[in-house]
């Protein structure tokens, strides 16, 4: 059941939705040649039951999850048509608590939530109002599936997040007859639009390190929490390393107050959101502001960003893809801004992105035709000083430090990063030796 919730103010309320309204074109002269989106997962549950017990009295179960109950799924084709089930498997989806009893609509642990379905469908549907309806960029059918990337971690949530946006995006009423979306997924040893600690040895032993510095760090000043929060947590302390963690009461209350459940008055006093905010995105994130950290968590990322950007310029329209969306997890968004520091230290919201723009700056129509012949292997050669990236987080342009300098970014437009000092920046952090590298070092 979802009731109003008491608050102070909108402290715990940080949904960041696309706003195409709002979004600033690029100055003239440049063209836009391919998008990346990395979108957060919608609205989901706490990962973990806490809180339940009163006075906090925050759900066990969450009886919100009536979308997509209901599945048919087809079978081998060389099935003969007379046997049972040759049509397809049709099944509903139910959850099962632990003293094996059921209820409608029950979800799981860390589930998309119908109100996380609903904002990962609008998101896709901005997204086509941003890119089809407002710039043209995206044609208004999908003609060629090779011109929409999708892919998702390998994690339930953010499969079913792309399956929306994909919805909103692109319906099967958007796309040609033989054209189909694919929703590209990963095994979890290969993925790499995550900071993958399953992979890399190293990088775990690197956030156990920066987690306990932090716990260090926050757990003295978190102790002015003690008296007043507590009581939820059958007494405990609040600790950046307690039980539960900081983090993970600062994901429940975020989640019940994302979905209207009554969260008690003291999470919406925005001092104490705002210190366990601070405190658990040290936890996480600082390990970004290390080069090493950022190596071996998001090298291998944006080093294919890199790569596809570069197949785009030198390829042309020969390669058709525009849009690429990634759906991810909050950790991704928060280590790319940290990345090129621009981070601003607050969790990332539900269903927020981050999003790298590929531009190409068009010559004068009279330079065009004087030039063409004569210069035309001196601008393949100098291509990428012709285009230009710009990241943006939460619909705002991030102006990167790595291109602050003369010439290393559009003159008189900082957030535009010229592609070779992006380029250059993602070869540092692109590790040589993948395997070397994430070799445990204790």
């Amino acid at each position: 059941m979802v009731v109003e919730s008491h608050r102070v103010d909108d402290s715990l309320l940080v949904g960041e939705p696309l706003d195409v309204d709002g979004y600033p074109k690029a100055p003239a002269g440049l063209k836009l040649e391919q998008v990346h989106v990395y979108v957060r997962h919608g609205e989901r549950t706490p990962v973990r039951t806490r809180m339940a017990d009163p006075p906090a009295s925050i759900p066990e179960l969450w009886q919100m999850c009536t979308v997509a109950r209901r599945f048919r799924e087809t079978v081998d084709s060389t099935a003969a048509p007379d046997r049972p089930g040759a049509q397809g498997l049709w099944f509903k989806k139910g959850t099962e608590m632990r003293d094996g009893r059921t209820a409608p609509n029950l979800c799981l642990l860390g589930d998309l939530t119908d109100v996380g379905k609903e904002s990962t469908y609008n998101f896709g549907v901005a997204l086509r109002k941003l890119y089809v309806e407002k710039l043209g960029f995206l044609p208004e059918t999908l003609q060629n599936e090779n011109q929409a990337y999708f892919r998702s971690t390998h994690i339930s949530r953010t499969i079913e997040s792309v399956e929306h946006i994909v919805h909103g995006l692109y319906p099967q009423t958007q796309c040609a007859a033989d054209v189909i979306p694919s929703i590209l997924v990963r095994n979890k040893v290969d993925e790499n639009i995550i900071s993958n600690i399953l992979s890399c040895p190293q990088l775990g032993l690197l956030e156990s390190q920066f987690s306990e510095a932090a716990a260090a760090r926050w757990n003295p000043r978190l102790q002015v929490l003690d008296k007043r929060l507590s009581k939820y947590i059958n007494g405990k302390p609040i600790r950046v390393d307690g039980s539960p963690r900081a983090s993970g009461m600062l994901d429940t209350v975020r989640s019940a107050a994302a979905h209207g459940l009554e969260v008690p008055e003291d999470f919406w006093d925005p001092e104490v959101i705002d210190l366990i905010e601070t405190a658990v995105s040290d936890e996480w994130f600082t390990i970004f502001k290390s080069e090493e950290g950022r190596r071996l968590g998001m090298g291998r990322l944006l080093a294919e960003i890199s790569t596809k950007m570069q197949n785009k310029i030198i390829q042309a329209n020969k390669d058709p893809s525009k849009i690429l969306v990634y759906g991810t997890h909050d950790s991704t968004l928060a280590a790319l801004c940290s990345t090129f520091d621009v981070f601003d230290n607050k969790w990332p919201p539900f269903t927020s992105s981050v999003t790298f723009e590929l531009f190409k700056k068009q010559s004068q129509p009279e330079q065009q035709s004087s030039l063409r012949g004569l210069l035309s292997g001196l601008w393949k050669s100098h291509s990428s000083e012709e285009h230009y990236v710009r990241m943006r987080y939460k619909n705002k342009n991030m102006v990167l430090p790595i291109c602050a300098e003369e010439r290393k970014h559009l003159p008189g437009s900082p957030e535009f990063c010229t592609f070779s000092a992006f380029r250059q920046r993602v070869k540092e952090l692109t590790p040589v030796n993948w395997t070397s590298e994430c070799s445990s070092r204790t």
